[in-house]
């Protein structure tokens, strides 16, 4: 098992949002208001302020740029520890569970892997179409090209044709997994798990000990292709919307 306070943090320095901004210990990230992490108030530490303060300078600091205001709550990391009870008193409630699960680096490669320390335009266009909501895939891709170095962008290509994408941030001898995409008529064919695989391989030749990543509480099968590569449960977040 793993301090969510030791991951937490390189977990929010992985995925930058466009603007950050600080309340003592809670974090305040703001984009484009699709993707949950990059547009919510991560409460890891004490606020600089009474609570109820923090609270409602966190609201305006959403509303200001046109951001429905939200809460990531880590369990065992929540500052104060009754943060919940107190959003509730204000009309919110939990709306999306993520597990957090932590497995091994290292293992061989892929040589058909295309590995590469930033997304190229190939990259781009397979996030970009595999994307449900065009707006939400730009707003990930800004993010992905956001990723300190080092960072690793991965491509599998069949018959000539992109298939599969993956990218890795390192930092603190853990690396973390995102972005992972498969066109659809290449699903349920193994690539994710190639991809995966030779991410690892390349964070484990990075120095990265350990790796993590989130998947949506409820994606079983997505949970089940991530356990069968050693990956177990480490803990989960929720967020709090209105």
């Amino acid at each position: 098992m793993i301090d969510p306070a030791l991951l937490e943090p390189l977990a929010d320095d992985a995925w930058p949002a466009r603007e950050r901004d600080r309340l003592g210990g809670w974090r305040l990230n703001a984009s484009s208001g699709r993707s949950m992490r990059i547009n919510a108030c991560w409460p890891l530490g004490a606020p600089d302020r009474d609570p109820e303060a923090a609270l409602d300078v966190a609201e305006a600091w959403f509303v200001a740029r046109g951001l429905p205001p939200r809460f990531k709550l880590t369990d065992g990391l929540v500052a104060p520890a009754d943060l919940a009870q107190r959003l509730a008193a204000r009309g919110y409630a939990a709306i999306k569970e993520t597990l957090v699960m932590l497995g091994p680096t290292g293992g061989e490669g892929d040589p058909a892997l295309r590995v590469s320390d930033a997304p190229d335009a190939t990259f781009e266009a397979v996030f970009t179409a595999t994307a449900g909501d065009p707006e939400d895939g730009r707003e990930r891709l800004e993010a992905l090209s956001r990723i300190p170095a080092p960072a690793r962008f991965a491509r599998l290509d069949v018959d000539g044709a992109p298939a599969a994408i993956g990218a890795a941030a390192i930092d603190g001898g853990f690396a973390g997994v995102f972005g992972m995409r498969t066109t659809p008529d290449h699903r349920r064919k193994g690539l994710a798990r190639r991809v995966l695989r030779g991410l690892l391989a390349e964070a484990g030749a990075l120095g990265a000990e350990r790796a993590w990543l989130q998947v949506e509480a409820d994606n079983a099968s997505a949970i089940a292709l991530y356990a069968d590569e050693g990956f177990e449960p480490a803990y989960r977040y929720r967020y709090w919307a209105r």
